[in-house]
């Protein structure tokens, strides 16, 4: 098994180098938001003085780790696999030996991610000298503590968009249906504000969701936010939620493969 995904990732390591044009929108697209997020809540903070007690250092330090996490916690697996079922193009990859959506779609999406934190790299650097953000209270155990909850929450973030992108099984509107699942993602994980400045229904509705585990949980790990039974409970909310996320995507897509139907199929 190891060698079958050592030579997916060299396959898709190469294939990634050629679509360079399309991985700079992507970043693009993805570095937009947070920065204005940014720039906005900075302005803000730095006019009241602080927003509910956030300072302008608060919130440059937050929105800084944001881009990485969001990096890291992200995929793309609805843009890169969902046309495959709606034009019959999966009915090659279903007679090989592999899981189509656990094995290439995977990789695929961790070599994305690679090269769009490459080029994250070098932006964040503009922006660190930029807003001169105080990180003095950030330590390394708190990062170590956050990689295991960043990987965790990337698998939970895969598992659910490989859930709803095997919905196309059923629809063409899936896309749609993914926009609405990430309007929740913007709304529950932390990535518009910190939750913590959320009105209280929203921060006890998002204790038990999956979506803080995508941004808002690693940023306070690796931010040194919170205390030992907060960071125990998000990991055992990582682990129920990475059990719920597989069942539910091996359910949907069982249940789909089943009346798949194409040329060649």
């Amino acid at each position: 098994m190891f060698l079958i995904f050592q030579r997916l990732w060299q396959v898709n390591w190469a294939e990634q180098w050629q679509y360079r044009a399309n991985l700079l929108m992507y970043l693009l697209y993805w570095l937009v938001s947070p920065i204005i997020y940014l720039a906005v809540w900075t302005s803000i903070a730095n006019a009241n003085g602080d927003v509910k007690g956030f300072t302008a250092n608060d919130f440059i330090t937050y929105y800084m780790v944001l881009l990485i996490v969001d990096q890291a916690t992200s995929n793309i697996v609805i843009h890169t696999f969902g046309y495959k079922i709606q034009d019959g193009t999966l009915s090659g990859e279903l007679i090989k030996p592999i899981h189509p959506m656990l094995t290439n779609a995977l990789v695929n999406n961790v070599a994305f991610k690679a090269l769009t934190i490459m080029g994250l790299i070098p932006v964040w650097i503009i922006l660190f000298f930029l807003f001169k953000p105080d990180f003095s209270g950030v330590a390394l155990s708190g990062i170590l503590i956050a990689i295991p909850a960043m990987i965790l929450g990337f698998l939970i973030s895969y598992l659910i968009s490989a859930t709803i992108t095997a919905l196309a099984f059923w629809t063409t509107r899936v896309y749609s249906i993914h926009e609405f699942y990430f309007a929740l993602i913007l709304l529950f994980s932390g990535q518009f504000v910190p939750l913590t400045l959320m009105p209280p229904i929203i921060q006890n509705i998002a204790q038990y969701l999956p979506f803080q585990l995508f941004i808002y949980y690693p940023i306070q790990l690796i931010l040194g936010k919170l205390s030992v039974d907060q960071i125990i409970q998000g990991y055992v909310m990582a682990g129920i939620w990475l059990v719920v996320s597989f069942l539910l995507f091996t359910w949907v897509w069982r249940a789909g493969v089943k009346r798949f139907s194409a040329v060649g199929a």
